[in-house]
């Protein structure tokens, strides 16, 4: 199916081309989200002929987009959610949880402009892309923690709070098992018994005569 695309699609192309896409990617979702008409005879005279509104239009937009962009970009949205030991949450974090995130502390997205591939599972940093416009892409962090300490000292430390543990847990079993290795070793390898004091005086002793007698000679 052809459409005239109404804005810049990713992976698809900018305003005014007309692209060949699969009739239900159009139907639901180019069409009802207004960002392609179909490309009738009818519609291609009609753009051609708005042109230039659209483009007007669409170059307002985008530098509103950049100036919410500019202030919008780099900001952490702090998510506590229960988790066990591990860092897997009871439940996850899904692109409505951030976007209603980011309505709290003072922007006004939608789920729609939230890219996440797959919903969030784990405590941690977590960075998302948010559209503010076709042309404009800016990233936050979803900061998902247990509580709000532990929120603050992932955002001090830049890592997550299980993950350092769970560093932590591997280095000390690393060390504990060199630690049994070595051990073992020594048992499989056992050092020689020491000798008796008196043996030791007799072969010394045995060793003084033998330097004597060279002297002489």
């Amino acid at each position: 199916m052809e459409v005239i695309l109404l804005e810049r699609v990713e992976n698809l192309g900018l305003m005014g081309d007309v692209v060949n896409v699969k009739p239900g990617y159009a139907r639901n979702y180019l069409l009802p989200k207004n960002k392609a008409i179909s490309a009738t005879a009818t519609n291609k005279e009609q753009f051609e002929n708005k042109r230039n509104e659209y483009e007007a239009t669409n170059l307002e937009t985008k530098n509103e987009a950049e100036n919410i962009g500019k202030k919008l970009d780099g900001n952490l949205v702090t998510m506590v959610r229960q988790a066990g030991e591990n860092g897997n949450l009871y439940g996850s974090v899904n692109a409505r949880d951030v976007a209603d995130g980011l309505v709290e502390i003072g922007f006004n997205v939608n789920r729609i402009q939230i890219s996440l591939e797959r919903p969030i599972k784990t405590v941690g940093l977590h960075p998302i892309k948010v559209a503010l416009h076709p042309e404009v892409v800016v990233t936050v962090t979803a900061n998902v923690a247990r509580s709000e300490d532990e929120a603050k000292l992932q955002e001090k430390t830049g890592e997550a709070i299980i993950a350092a543990e769970s560093e932590t847990e591997n280095l000390v079993t690393a060390v504990l098992a060199e630690a049994d290795a070595r051990e073992t070793m020594q048992k499989q390898n056992p050092q020689d018994e020491q000798k008796d004091p008196e043996e030791d005086l007799e072969e010394k002793s045995e060793e003084t005569t033998d330097i004597d007698i060279t002297l002489e000679n």
